[in-house]
């Protein structure tokens, strides 16, 4: 796999996951819990930092 194919599947993955603790936490749960959400935007931006080394790598070239 090429590392733009790879950064798009941690991605994707990491959305994913964030979506569901986001809605784990404060949509599923007894109570608003607010540590799974923190965790949720967390990867919300770790998915959002892997696009822009994407953008910058290709830039480069």
């Amino acid at each position: 796999m090429k590392r733009n194919s790879v950064l798009l599947t941690a991605q994707i993955f990491l959305i994913l996951l964030g979506s569901a603790m986001i809605l784990i936490g404060g949509v599923f749960g007894k109570k608003f819990l607010l540590p799974p959400i923190i965790t949720g935007v967390g990867f919300f931006v770790i998915a959002w930092a892997f696009s822009i080394l994407k953008i910058h790598k290709r830039d480069r070239y």
